[in-house]
């Protein structure tokens, strides 16, 4: 959410950043609704001097035996009363659509992200690893034999629909595997503090990252009001909200292995086949919680764990810098990193690593306090260390063999009873 005082003081920088994300004209349109407002308050409370004024005289009026006069300012205090009350409720009607108007506009992109209409400009400005040069045609995870055996789309089809899966034998198991290693480096080489999350929230989480109320139709709602979550990010960062932590307590970093749930309302026909897109998925979820001045640091570290679970992975990824046009809601600067697929022969999308400034603090009045200082907004980052389905695709297709079975790599191996291999009829060997 942006701050009313900055727009009031320089709409020009305002609109400018706007403008990046092709959306003109929005400081005149805040400003308006913003004067209205304070318009209707200023009115309100010059009625309030005047009703006191009345008010006050009304008994002088009795005592003095001025009937009239009386009866006036009698009249005169009633209709005050009337006025202000129509007025304070036109001024909160004028802070309900300001404060919705604030609520819909996307963050300010970082000066020195690219911009670009979506993510054919984004920039590319890291790659690492060297793809396998396989001497067979490589296959897609569910192509792949010993994979094949463990990934049952028709019965996970007949229980809940498309995009949903029902993980069998050694591909649950790799699965596990995947979400205790990445935990684990997290914890013990990366320093995060492990947090256990609910994946049902109220609204006011759902608010305070931004997913409402712009994008409700990406979530799912159940009947009683809760969301379930699209990300631990939503419950992780909001553990703050409505806080004024202390300084000493920062930067805060969390972890948190979750279930997350998503409508995928705008993915129709897009990567249908397999688990690339699934409406239930899990992931590991990285959140941050900074002083403003060390945000930017704390990203690129950030960018760093995510990149490291891979190349621990032996994965050749690369990260990209996002386009002002495939930038996130609610975030300033986010760096993609992408995993190669050999499969698809191509590089997608396994982790989004993003910082929102303040962006998100101001709509959940997260703050912390100085020494005798007053209190500041924090800033807020997340990131995916990494989404754990996908990383399974990017181990299946990485150390697929030609007879059909998958090497283990090697820093999973204990986490696979010390197995090496998934064979072609999806037994553990």
């Amino acid at each position: 959410m942006h701050d009313i005082r900055t727009i009031r003081e320089n709409p020009e920088s305002f609109d400018a950043g706007l403008a990046r994300r092709g959306l003109s004209g929005m400081a005149d349109k805040v400003l308006a609704l913003d004067e209205e407002r304070r318009a209707k308050i200023r009115a309100a409370e010059q009625a309030l001097a005047e009703r006191k004024a009345a008010s006050k005289m009304v008994g002088a009026a009795k005592a003095s035996g001025d009937e009239a006069e009386f009866e006036r300012l009698r009249a005169l205090v009633a209709a005050k009363k009337d006025e202000i009350a129509k007025l304070e409720e036109q001024a909160r009607e004028a802070d309900a659509r300001l404060n919705d108007l604030l609520m819909s506009l996307p963050n300010i992109p970082a000066d020195d992200i690219p911009n670009g209409a979506d993510e054919n400009d984004n920039v590319e400005i890291k790659r690492w690893g060297n793809p396998r040069a396989f001497d067979f045609a490589p296959r897609e995870h569910y192509e792949v034999a010993g994979a094949a055996k463990g990934l049952d789309f028709e019965t996970a089809a007949k229980l809940s629909g498309a995009r949903f899966v029902v993980l069998k034998g050694a591909m649950v198991r790799l699965h596990r595997a995947l979400g205790q290693f990445m935990l684990d480096t997290h914890i013990d080489k990366n320093g995060l503090s492990e947090t256990w999350v609910p994946v049902l929230v109220r609204d006011e989480a759902m608010y305070g990252t931004g997913q409402l109320p712009k994008f409700a139709e990406d979530s799912y709602r159940t009947e009683n009001g809760w969301w379930l979550i699209p990300t631990a990010e939503v419950p992780l960062t909001n553990t703050v909200a409505g806080e004024i932590v202390d300084e000493a307590t920062l930067p805060r970093r969390m972890v948190a292995l979750s279930e997350c749930f998503r409508s995928e309302a705008g993915s129709a026909g897009r990567d249908t086949a397999g688990m690339l897109r699934q409406h239930q998925f899990e992931k590991v979820e990285m959140v941050s919680i900074t002083r403003p001045e060390d945000s930017d640091l704390e990203h690129a570290e950030m960018t760093r764990r995510a990149e490291g679970i891979l190349e621990a992975l032996e994965i050749p990824y690369r990260t990209v810098v996002l386009c002002t046009g495939d930038l996130g809601f609610g975030m300033k600067k986010t760096h993609d990193i992408e995993a190669w697929l050999p499969g698809q022969n191509t590089y997608r999308e396994i982790s989004s690593v993003s910082v929102a400034g303040d962006f998100q603090a101001r709509r959940m009045n997260a703050r912390f306090r100085r020494d005798g200082g007053k209190p500041e907004f924090v800033h807020t980052l997340n990131g995916s260390g990494l989404a754990i389905g996908r990383t399974l695709i990017a181990v299946v297709e990485n150390y697929q063999m030609q007879d059909g079975s998958i090497t283990i790599p090697e820093v999973l191996r204990p986490y696979m009873g010390g197995k090496t291999v998934i064979q072609a009829d999806g037994t553990l060997g």
